[in-house]
């Protein structure tokens, strides 16, 4: 087996990650597949809580416990079973493209990142930022501009809390971007992405990438179709989407929840943020159905809350 160094890509949905994955799929020494997802069921068996089975999730975190306890090194013993795996697939793709590097791009990563910064000590880590009220308007823009985010709580609550940890316990190993930087200055940004990962810059990839088509059916397909080339149009497009004094409220309320220490390791200033929000006039038009489906969801009761 060909030795491989895996690049993992962490970040939540709808920050940019299918471009990245694109512009760093240019280089040939980069193997990439659209969105893996293979960790994630091996590692959920080591966090409670993480995802339900009609075998019984409780029982099989018990079962695991016991197994772990018994391998002659114990949990790391399980992480360097998980990291063979993974590596015989990534090779096996890697290998096929005559790449010395596979990427790993699954958004739902961020549940098991520091399972993934454990297991893999050779990896290059790159984490991702988006401006999270643009986040949440390009959720909502892919819903067909439908408040549906109660589908999206894992990622804005749970996700975004362990990436930041992560980047606080891990700093010396994870590369940090912002996508806001990335689409302002690409040629500054991938530079440095790219001296992370261990290899030379090719301005040629902020042009080429265009052509990269990522197979399966998982990723972000609209992004594929609408962005040829790097636009600042996303820079501002949420803003429209989240005029409504519903989305508005139920923003402001998420940012308090976030706080100024979150929102400072990512890179964004607490008060900017606020002004960005009240910076359009308000629209009234999708206020009964937001109205209708915060109610019916029961989303802002249950999920804004205090994490540590």
């Amino acid at each position: 087996m060909k030795n491989v160094t895996p690049i993992f890509l962490l970040s939540l949905p709808r920050s940019g990650s299918t471009l990245t994955q694109r512009v760093l799929a240019t280089h040939p020494k980069i193997a990439t597949e659209s969105e893996p997802w293979v960790l994630l069921p091996l590692y959920a068996a080591l966090e409670p809580g993480l995802c339900q089975a009609r075998y019984s999730q409780e029982t099989l975190e018990k079962a695991i416990a016991d197994f772990c306890n018994v391998l002659p090194d114990g949990r790391n013993g399980y992480h360097a079973a998980v990291r063979a795996f993974a590596m015989t697939l990534y090779s096996g793709i890697a290998e096929k493209q005559g790449a010395i590097f596979f990427l790993d791009k699954t958004p739902r990563y961020h549940l098991i990142a520091h399972h993934l910064l454990d297991a893999f000590p050779e990896a290059r880590f790159i984490i991702l930022w988006r401006n999270p009220l643009a986040t949440i308007g390009s959720r909502i823009h892919s819903f067909g501009g439908v408040w549906r985010l109660q589908n999206y709580q894992v990622d804005l609550f749970d996700g975004l809390v362990n990436l930041v940890r992560v980047r606080e316990a891990y700093a010396d190993r994870i590369l940090a971007i912002r996508f806001e930087d990335m689409v302002s200055e690409p040629e500054r940004v991938f530079k440095v992405v790219f001296e992370h990962i261990g290899l030379d810059f090719r301005s040629e990839c902020l042009r080429s990438f265009s052509g990269v088509l990522l197979k399966g059916q998982m990723g972000d397909k609209t992004g594929l179709q609408e962005y040829k080339t790097f636009s600042l149009n996303p820079l501002d497009k949420w803003k429209s989407t989240l005029a409504s004094p519903v989305r508005r409220a139920w923003c402001r309320h998420y940012l308090k929840w976030l706080g100024e220490r979150r929102l400072k390791v990512m890179g964004y200033n607490q008060d900017a943020l606020f002004d960005q929000l009240n910076s359009e006039p308000n629209s009234w038009r999708t206020v009964p159905s937001d109205i209708a489906r915060l109610v019916f969801s029961r989303f802002a009761s249950h999920n804004i809350r205090s994490l540590p």
